[in-house]
């Protein structure tokens, strides 16, 4: 039910995502869903919010160690995927909750979210040698990037305001790269 949610946040947005929609997408019965979250949606959400961010991490782990513009494709391989597998039709459950939470709750859910991505980029960046400054700056940049180039290429149904953004996304880390391996030496 959670991953449904999820999905449905994703592609819904939040004012979309139901129990009676997440009920028909993960085939659960209709009373489960009440039993696991008798908090109501609310609940639901926060828990779909924090297993987003959960997953993401866990993704972005594999570039560990590696360098900045490593890291930085890894980030933009999760999203080019996410609007591939999706014909541009999914974009980020954090982001849908954010613009769209009338609840002080899930606005901070979705902002905890965001802070835990931005410091596990900026630590990632970190270990490969930028500076921390830089690190904080670009792991900063490369969120609020791709989350808006996530939203044009959905909005325009196109991948090129997403491939644009990742060019300048990628340049960027190589420079920061580059910088680390010269103040390494």
């Amino acid at each position: 039910m959670i991953d449904a949610a999820g999905r449905l946040l994703a592609e819904r947005g939040l004012q979309e995502t139901s129990f009676s929609h997440v009920v028909e997408l993960s085939g659960a019965p209709r009373g489960s869903i009440y039993h696991h979250f008798p908090e109501g949606k609310n609940q639901l959400v926060a828990e779909a919010l924090a297993g987003a961010g959960a997953r993401a991490m866990q993704l972005m782990e594999q570039a560990r160690g590696e360098s900045a513009g490593v890291i930085t494709q890894r980030f933009v391989e999760i999203w080019s995927a996410v609007l591939v597998r999706s014909k541009l039709s999914a974009g980020c459950s954090v982001l849908a909750v954010a613009v769209a939470a009338d609840s002080a709750e899930l606005l901070n859910r979705a902002a905890e979210v965001f802070r835990a991505w931005r410091g596990f980029l900026a630590e990632m960046l970190r270990q490969s040698g930028v500076p921390e400054l830089e690190a904080t700056r670009f792991a900063t940049q490369l969120i609020a990037s791709i989350e808006g180039a996530v939203v044009l290429s959905r909005a325009e149904r196109t991948m090129e305001p997403f491939e644009l953004v990742v060019a300048e996304l990628l340049y960027r880390a190589q420079e920061l790269s580059e910088a680390a391996v010269q103040e390494a030496s």
